[in-house]
């Protein structure tokens, strides 16, 4: 595992403890999630999932998008590189359908 991709799966455990820590929130599926395949895959498993996941929408629920999987990639660029265009087009689509960057 490359420094960015090992970095980025530290970046998602820390996303699940905010959410723990910060809103209540225990999101036991995505942290097995991470732990079965790491943070990258996970992620990648996420997106091409047609329906949004259950955290996501939780998240949306709290009005904390800004700790969604979603949020964390879209808005650090250096994890951009470990994802597809496509994969980029799906995250973009998603935070756009729940207004996420009209909250700014």
């Amino acid at each position: 595992m490359d420094k960015v991709e090992s970095s980025f799966n530290e970046a998602m455990i820390d996303i699940y403890l905010t959410a723990k820590n910060e809103c209540n929130y225990n999101a036991t599926y995505f942290l097995g999630m991470i732990q079965d395949y790491g943070g990258l895959n996970a992620a990648k498993r996420l997106l091409h999932d047609d329906k949004l996941h259950g955290g996501l929408t939780k998240l949306c629920l709290l009005g904390r998008l800004d700790i969604t999987m979603e949020a964390m990639i879209w808005d650090n660029e250096v994890w951009h590189p470990l994802f597809s265009q496509e994969e980029l087009r799906i995250v973009r689509r998603r935070l756009e359908d729940l207004e996420y960057f009209s909250h700014g």
